[in-house]
Parts: C-alpha cells; structure tokens; sequence
C-alpha cells in the first residue's frame, strides 16, 4: 500500500493536507489531487494530520485510512468556561477509599492519555500499572528504607522535605508514601530516548485529567520517581526493561472526599517580550 492514498471522488483538490502536515512531504498543485513527495517515506512521522484535516474523508494513510479515524463530534465540544473550572477544580488526590479501580477504566485512560503530543510523535510512554495491596506495601516499605538512609547521610533533600517526618508517620502506621491508594501507575521509557522526558511527563498529565473527568482521584507519586534513581535496590524492583528509566508516578484512586471550592493561587508572572 502506498504511503498515502486519496479518494479522487473525495477530494476536493483544495491543499489543505499539504498546508497542515508538519513535515512538509505532501506535494499539491492547485486544481490537482495531492500526492506524497519523494522524500515522504523517510520523513513521515506518521502522526495523521492529513488524514484528520481532511473536512471531505479523501486521505488515507498506510498506518490509518479515514474511516479507521473516529470523527470528531461537535456535540460533545465543550466551553471555555467548562474548561476553566474543570482544569481549577482538579485537585491533587492524597485520600481514597478503599476500593478497587477497575482495570478496564484504567486502560481507558491509558489510551486517552496515549494521545498526548510527544516529540516528532514519537510517542515515548511505556506503561506499568500496579495494583497489588501486598506489592505496593513492600515498594513503599523500601522508599521508607531510602529515606532513612538520606535522613542518616545528613542529605540536604531530607531536612527540605521534612522526611524524618515522613518515615515517622509511616512507622506509627500511616502510609506517608501512597497514602493508601490502591493502584500506582508509572510511566517508563528508555533512558536514551531525547524526547522521553517531556514525551512521559505530558502522558501523566493527560492521564491524570482524564482520571479526573472519570471521578477519579490522582496525585503524583514524587518518591516513586527519586528513589529508582538514587537507590539501586528500588531500581531492581521496578523491574524495568533494560535501558529504561521511570519518569512519571502517579497514585490512583476512588476520592475519600469531595471539594466544593477552588484555592487561590498565585497571580500569575508574565512578561511580554
């Protein structure tokens, strides 16, 4: 199959395949269908501008044909000021019941979240759902190891984050690591990889809205993203293709509470240049 197919009962020959594409591979001549240009098997990124930006359903590409694409339905857009209150009211989640998530609404939210842009659609994220009450104990239990061992080294980190503190509560039975929630989600990819870091982080973000819109809770699990790093037992638990590093957690949950107001923040800095 070629890379790119169009339906010439479809087209209306009007170029904006060739305007949206990012890589500049769609070759046009007004009043002529669009076609690939000889450099579009090498630069395609694959990531379906044209076939989405086609208002007539004429481009197909090897990787998607339209009608492999859902349309997008303009019944379910929402406001600006929808918008607005659902990404302020959003809070972070450190209290949940005790109830489990199912792994289906997981993987519904895993595949929203796959949809978050990565560099050169790459699309770095790699998954791993944890949902073990026992597993999660004994991870959590080796964070608090951790922290013992920078509370004892003196480290700056464990007078800034207060974790003699942490280690404190966790000793006299609260969980100060997860808070109780009963599913960690980590996103991972490979430590080479350039356009990981924000690639991951932008994943987790989607993920944890999409969570949100669900009636979920999330919060990011800090010490999940530390400890790998710094404290090679918890890298070998992590158990982690060869290569890969952990570069967002998150705790997941059912909301023990709900809120009613939105917190002030601060006024936001802007220079304009």
């Amino acid at each position: 199959m070629s890379l790119l197919t169009v339906d010439p009962d479809k087209c209306k020959k009007d170029g904006i395949c060739a305007a949206a594409c990012p890589m500049g591979i769609i070759d046009w001549t007004k009043g002529e269908n669009p076609k690939a240009s000889p450099e579009a098997e090498e630069l395609c990124i694959s990531c379906g501008h044209c076939v989405a930006v086609c208002p007539h359903g004429a481009m197909s590409h090897r990787d998607m044909t339209s009608h492999a694409c859902d349309t997008i339905n303009q019944e379910l857009s929402i406001s600006s000021a929808q918008v607005a209150q659902f990404l302020r009211s959003r809070r972070s989640i450190r209290a949940y019941k005790d109830e489990k998530v199912p792994r289906e609404t997981i993987q519904e939210l895993i595949g929203v979240a796959s949809y978050a842009p990565s560099g050169h659609n790459v699309q770095p994220s790699k998954w791993i759902v944890r949902d073990d009450r026992a597993e999660l104990d004994r991870l959590c239990g080796m964070v608090v190891e951790w922290l013992r061992e920078l509370i004892k080294a003196k480290d700056p980190l464990a007078e800034m984050l207060h974790l003699d503190r942490v280690v404190q509560r966790w000793e006299a039975g609260k969980d100060t690591i997860l808070r109780n929630a009963p599913v960690l989600v980590q996103v991972h990819a490979h430590m080479d990889e350039r356009t990981a870091p924000q690639g991951c982080t932008l994943s987790m973000a989607y993920f944890e809205l999409a969570a949100y819109a669900r009636g979920l809770g999330a919060c990011w699990a800090g010490f999940f993203n530390m400890a790998p790093l710094a404290y090679p037992p918890m890298a070998e638990a992590m158990n982690l293709p060869e290569g890969h590093q952990v570069f967002g957690s998150m705790m997941l949950g059912k909301p023990k509470f709900k809120y009613h107001r939105v917190p002030l923040r601060k006024k936001p800095e802007i220079t304009w240049a």
